[in-house]
């Protein structure tokens, strides 16, 4: 493992409105090996999911498969020639905040298209697992995340680079 901090914050943001839908990170630099986003997610109203377009392409060709359950029972699912990847499908909390957390690997490559890991879930509900597939070669240069209806007040986005995932 490297020495010192591997993770540095590129950067946070808080949302102070209970109708927030949307929220872009731009201007990422491609100076790090895998980007991370750790999110604290409550929504207005129910079955909300994280989805994310990167660098502004709205086009079909983002894939995802899906696993997530609730202690009861448990789904599995997949979507291709998406127009949004899914980052966590389960829908995030309304009463309580819940985390989500996404890998992005390799995303500065311009050879190989993009591969991402998210996991969410909150105490009282479900969690789940999604791996998605962006169909690019180019770099991640921006993210935006999406709401599947509104991001409610106290939402945190922190996006991270990771310095040297060797």
């Amino acid at each position: 493992m490297a020495a010192g901090n591997t993770y540095e914050a590129i950067a946070t943001f808080t949302t102070t409105t209970s109708n927030t839908t949307s929220y872009t990170f731009s201007s990422i630099p491609s100076t790090y090996t895998d980007l991370v986003l750790i999110c604290n997610l409550k929504a207005t109203s129910s079955n909300s999911s994280l989805v994310v377009r990167f660098n502004g392409d709205s086009g079909s060709n983002y894939s995802n498969t899906q696993l997530y359950g609730n202690g009861t029972s448990a789904v599995s699912q997949r979507f291709t020639s998406q127009t949004e990847g899914y980052l966590s499908f389960s829908g995030f909390p309304t009463a309580t905040f819940g985390p989500t957390i996404v890998n992005f690997m390799n995303y500065a490559n311009t050879t190989t298209n993009k591969t991402y890991i998210g996991r969410g879930g909150y105490a009282s509900g479900y969690v789940d697992t999604s791996v998605g597939l962006w169909r690019s070669t180019a770099a991640i240069s921006s993210m935006t995340l999406y709401a599947g209806n509104f991001f409610d007040t106290g939402c945190t986005f922190s996006l991270y680079g990771i310095k040297n995932s060797a």
